[in-house]
């Protein structure tokens, strides 16, 4: 079944009567600035939705507020956590949205319980832990916002129903249809309570302009509606660093323009068609293609990372935006104070990146040590030494940090470079520049043969002398094998963070030693990637952190919580 995008652009599907908006769409035709350099309609556009949504965001409501002291013992737990399950930042809110959602519905998927779900209940315990865990901030939610998570985790219910009567699933398929269907609902709650406007009109812009500046040899090799899909894919994969989880929850959203508010009958209609469309939305992701895309989104979203932090600087006074992409002197101010700021805190963030991973792997080492190697060892009638326990430990450590260690920050002419390109993007009359996207012809050369096999070989070759390195070390053999694959994980770890690095280049600076250290840590990173993704289907230490820990810990906070309020009403007495 092919999967059609029916709606053009990303939207929160608010109801939008309630901000006069005549004022804001006099500012909808191009405007012309003294230079006579007229604004690029997505830029445009993207300004107008902004101001938009930021004068509708300013209604009254009722926030939601929890107790202080809980909090702090709570963003304690989420920083343990951050360890564990070993995820990005952009992923972490959503991470504990899955979890808290596994921990109270999973016994009933299991068909261990045949209880009810209080909706009401869980759509307040859901929104409540976020809050106390820090994901959201204190006193700035809606109460009002309750009513839509309710009504989401009602429709994703229905849709966890109907894939226990799909007969034809295999029982790992079906484990992974409900953990998408979960993974899509944390996608959608976290979208109502956080309602991302900004960062879906970045996303609607860039996709648009590399629409206008993205060419392609052969011009028919792709319909006009997948190059769309993929120019949006590669947007939403190098603006924000989202995972497939969040473009999965995208693209059915772009299939059913009416996804936020189906009813009931709707719901159960489309829990028929979901197995299949969950289908075609993973091979789309697996596309082969998409790495072509995504390397030139790679070149201009560094221009929309610094046009989203001059519309968060001005948050508060929004009518300004227009002054200053009205006049290319002011823009291009703003893009070089935008750009020093996040070059000044780059290095900062690559190292608290590294640290994190670095833990996370260290965390898994010890689990598979104490766990695995060790028994394994004794099995075996192999054993460990103090000297042996230290490499086992340190090595992968050491890695990374001289992997990390050598990553370099962009050159000093790179600025020039990017405001450039800004204005190339932001002005429809200046000098553009434009990319090309080179399609094969589906027939392997001889070149192309080449690689692959130079690639592969060059895994084969690199893993044998890293386990070599560690048998000389006088490690179990065991252990040399687990260790082995540990290094593959920590190279995954350091090419990404080297990836984030990149975030304000507009240009490949590669040196012949970036170049040769590619060609060694690319493939082994390549198997580290795999390994990351079945560490994190498998991964046993967050099990047990949800359900033998993090479930009586719930109830600790919520006591917590209940004795904080009650104090607080006795207290009333004494006024």
């Amino acid at each position: 079944m092919a999967v059609i995008y029916q709606n053009e652009d990303l939207s929160l599907h608010k109801n939008n009567d309630s901000i006069d908006l005549t004022s804001i769409k006099n500012n909808m035709a191009l405007t012309v600035n003294d230079d006579g350099e007229i604004l690029n309609e997505y830029i445009v556009k993207l300004l107008d939705n902004y101001i938009f949504e930021l004068l509708n965001e300013n209604e009254s409501f009722t926030p939601i507020h929890v107790d202080e002291v809980a909090s702090r013992i709570a963003k304690i737990y989420e920083k343990i956590r951050k360890i564990i399950d070993w995820k990005d930042d952009n992923a972490l809110r959503r991470g504990a949205i899955e979890r808290i959602l596994k921990r109270i519905i999973f016994p009933n998927i299991a068909k261990i319980t045949v209880k009810k779900f209080d909706i009401k209940y869980l759509a307040e315990t859901l929104t409540f832990e976020l809050i106390r865990g820090g994901h959201l901030p204190n006193n700035s939610i809606p109460l009002e916002r309750l009513i839509d998570v309710e009504r989401i985790i009602k429709k994703y219910l229905i849709f966890l129903d109907s894939s226990s009567k799909f007969d034809i699933f295999a029982f790992k398929q079906r484990v992974n249809y409900i953990n998408f269907l979960i993974e899509i609902s944390a996608c959608e709650i976290e979208e109502i309570l956080t309602n991302p406007f900004k960062e879906y009109g970045i996303i609607n812009a860039m996709s648009k302009c590399l629409e206008n500046i993205v060419r392609f040899e052969p011009n028919d090799f792709l319909k006009n509606d997948e190059i769309k899909k993929f120019l949006l894919i590669s947007t939403i994969k190098t603006l924000y660093d989202l995972d497939d989880k969040y473009i999965s929850y995208i693209l059915l959203k772009l299939n059913f323009p009416n996804w936020n508010i189906l009813e009931e009958d709707e719901i159960r209609i489309i829990s028929k068609k979901l197995p299949e469309i969950w289908n075609q939305i993973e091979i789309d992701l697996k596309n082969k293609i998409l790495k072509k895309f995504t390397r030139v989104a790679e070149y201009v979203d560094t221009i929309f990372l610094l046009i989203d932090d001059i519309l968060l600087k001005y948050k508060n006074k929004p009518n300004i935006l227009y002054k200053i992409f009205d006049n290319k002197i002011k823009f291009e101010k703003e893009i070089k104070i935008a750009y020093k700021k996040r070059y000044s805190t780059l290095k900062t963030r690559l190292i608290r990146l590294a640290i994190f991973s670095t833990l996370s792997v260290f965390l898994s080492n010890w689990f598979t040590f104490f766990i695995i190697e060790v028994p394994l060892a004794k099995l075996f009638y192999e054993g460990f030494n103090l000297k042996a326990a230290i490499i086992d430990f340190l090595i992968p450590t050491f890695v990374m940090f001289l992997l990390v260690s050598i990553i370099k920050l962009p050159s000093k002419d790179n600025m020039n470079k990017v405001i450039n390109l800004a204005n190339s993007i932001v002005y429809k009359n200046s000098e553009k520049r434009y990319f090309q996207i080179k399609f094969d012809n589906g027939k392997p050369s001889l070149l192309k043969i080449f690689m692959v096999s130079l690639y592969i070989e060059i895994i084969i070759f690199a893993f044998i002398g890293i386990a070599y390195l560690f048998y000389i070390g006088g490690l179990p053999m065991t252990s040399v094998i687990f260790d082995t694959f540990t290094i593959s994980l920590t190279f995954f770890a350091a090419v990404a963070i080297k990836n984030k690095s990149k975030e304000l280049n507009v240009d490949e600076d590669t040196t012949i030693g970036s170049f040769l250290l590619d060609m060694l840590s690319v493939p082994i990173a390549k198997v580290g990637a795999f390994l990351a993704r079945k560490w994190k289907e498998y991964n046993v230490v967050a099990i047990l952190f949800n359900f033998l820990i993090e479930t009586p810990f719930a109830v600790i906070l919520n006591l917590i919580q209940g004795w904080s309020d009650f104090i607080s009403e006795e207290k009333q007495e004494f006024h």
